[in-house]
């Protein structure tokens, strides 16, 4: 069996497909469940976050496995196989360890040297081990994932590299300015009470505002929010849903990060609210558009709710001086809450997908990007959300700054790279030659196992015959003639064996298992008998992560 990844990014599609192809928590189950029931696939796990969706999974087949999980996220996302298809990636192997090991470091994100992609894998990997899904290939991989995004984190200087995407958006909306600077005494309205917006919220008060208001669906959630950010000295309050449209006529600020089923923002509620808050506040923009984004301004997001993972708070200088377990703690509450599936799973399509049967990438996508005018901004609005919360037009209205996921796609491609990020490619490299070599030594291990039985066996019915031509033998004299057997068969196979599995360790080694075992003529099923018999590392990865 062998690891193969299938996904889409914000490198390889455009914002437009990313949200259509959003996947909430119910559906990210159910192709869980639709990959293991596939004829290729024995194990399987969805990283899906804001900004990328993968399919890991241990296929015995490379191209029908490449045709199944395409096809796959295509049913379940709802967008059709031939539009998807030149928009997906391939790796497998190999590539496919150092893919994640990758994205774990933050070398893949939006913004480069991110930590919260660490809690998202995290998550991917607790839903899995939920839902059976994950076995010991998938198990190991993302929890030595785990660990090397944590290395990366603390051997190098990675983050000073970039920032939490909240962090990121709010340096954008600053335009230039220090965040704390530009911050300081605004009113904040943070929509949403998941681990997004918790950590926005943290940000938001660590920056200074002056007052914090959270509004979130159930009143429970924004309270439990609005009280960790009062136990660590911030003006906070929350509110109800209903009351965001009066909530944003006071506000200077507003991040939304929601799973709503539609937009949260429309323009006329932007429009009314900024209406009168400078000379021409809420008038239309002259030849203003919203960013490429694949539909007209204005055209609503698709109907569908998508969950974001929790964040990683190791590291984050946005949550000094809050209690930041029990930001992630809260977080996850939130987000692991039940949501009702809303996008029902499409048809089958048969489209051949030979385009990708390619292990690689597709290069990265950039537009070229025209500098907005400089406008005096009356409210400055950051949509983290996937599909969008806010409605693209908002661009066109003066007096409103809009920062959105696809926005922040357009500027990280200019953010400068640290010297730390060549360092934390040479880690993701001994650490995808590290993992390849304890595999493919594992691989190995049962055919040693049975070598070890049949020989021990041997030396049993070799000693059982010698006591029957022998009965006269003492137990001193018997003891001694079958400590020297063993002594024999031990130092003939010591050699051979660990041989082997130097030799299965390197590339290519996966082949020395057939060999022993043709060559001492080794019964497969005892072999797969073994394996069986000595999963010790999937029992003890099956735990928390």
């Amino acid at each position: 069996m062998s690891l193969l990844v299938v996904g889409l990014s914000h490198r390889s599609a455009p914002v437009s497909v990313l949200e259509r192809a959003a996947l909430n928590a119910d559906t990210q189950a159910k192709l869980l469940q639709d990959t293991l029931a596939a004829e290729p696939a024995a194990e399987a796990a969805v990283l899906a976050t804001c900004n990328r969706i993968e399919l890991y999974a241990d296929v015995d087949k490379f191209h029908a496995g490449v045709a199944e999980l395409s096809t796959l996220l295509a049913q379940h996302s709802g967008v059709g196989l031939e539009e998807l298809t030149p928009y997906l990636y391939v790796h497998y192997e190999d590539r496919a360890v150092h893919h994640l090991f990758s994205v774990a470091c933050g070398l893949d994100s939006m913004v480069v040297g991110e930590g919260q992609i660490l809690g998202q894998i995290k998550d991917t990997l607790a839903r899995a081990q939920e839902l059976h899904s994950a076995g010991k290939l998938l198990n190991d991989l993302f929890q030595q994932a785990l660990r090397v995004g944590k290395r990366a984190h603390s051997e190098t200087g990675i983050d000073g590299a970039g920032q939490s995407l909240v962090t990121f958006g709010l340096e954008q909306l600053a335009a230039g300015q220090p965040v704390d600077a530009w911050a300081a005494g605004k009113r904040a309205l943070v929509i949403g009470a998941g681990s997004m917006s918790s950590l926005a919220a943290a940000t938001l008060a660590r920056a200074g505002v002056a007052e914090v208001v959270v509004a979130n669906r159930t009143m429970e959630r924004a309270d439990r929010l609005v009280e960790i950010l009062g136990e660590a000295g911030t003006a906070a309050r929350a509110v109800a849903m209903d009351a965001v449209a009066d909530e944003l006529t006071r506000a200077d600020v507003a991040i939304s990060c929601t799973g709503a089923t539609g937009l949260v923002l429309t323009a006329e509620a932007v429009r009314s609210a900024v209406a009168g808050r400078t000379p021409t506040a809420g008038a239309e923009v002259p030849g203003a558009v919203a960013p490429a984004s694949g539909k007209p301004a204005g055209e609503a997001a698709p109907v569908v709710e998508t969950v974001r993972g929790g964040f990683s708070v190791e590291g984050e200088a946005a949550v000094a001086g809050f209690d930041a377990a029990a930001l992630e703690q809260h977080g996850a509450w939130v987000d692991n809450a039940p949501r009702e599936q809303v996008r029902p799973v499409q048809a089958s399509e048969a489209e051949t997908i030979a385009a990708l049967a390619v292990a690689g990438r597709v290069p990265e996508m950039r537009r070229e990007r025209t500098p907005e005018p400089v406008r005096q901004v009356a409210l400055a609005l950051l949509d983290l959300a996937m599909p969008r919360d806010v409605d693209a037009a908002v661009h066109r209205i003066d007096g409103v700054r809009l920062v959105d996921i696809e926005s922040l796609a357009d500027a990280s491609a200019d953010a400068p790279m640290a010297a730390d990020v060549d360092l934390v490619r040479t880690i993701v490299a001994d650490e995808v030659a590290a993992f390849g070599a304890a595999q493919r030594a594992a691989h190995i291990t049962p055919t040693v196992v049975a070598l070890r039985t049949m020989a021990a066996d041997v030396v049993a019915s070799e000693i059982a015959r010698l006591d029957g031509r022998l009965p006269g033998l003492d137990e001193k004299q018997r003891a001694e003639i079958t400590q020297t057997v063993r002594r024999v068969v031990d130092k003939l196979l010591h050699a051979p064996t660990v041989r082997v599995k130097q030799l299965a360790a390197e590339p290519g080694g996966a082949g020395y298992a057939d060999a022993l075992r043709t060559l001492f003529d080794l019964d497969q099923e005892t072999v797969a008998a073994v394996s069986r018999a000595t999963p010790h590392e999937e029992g003890k990865n099956r735990g928390p992560a």
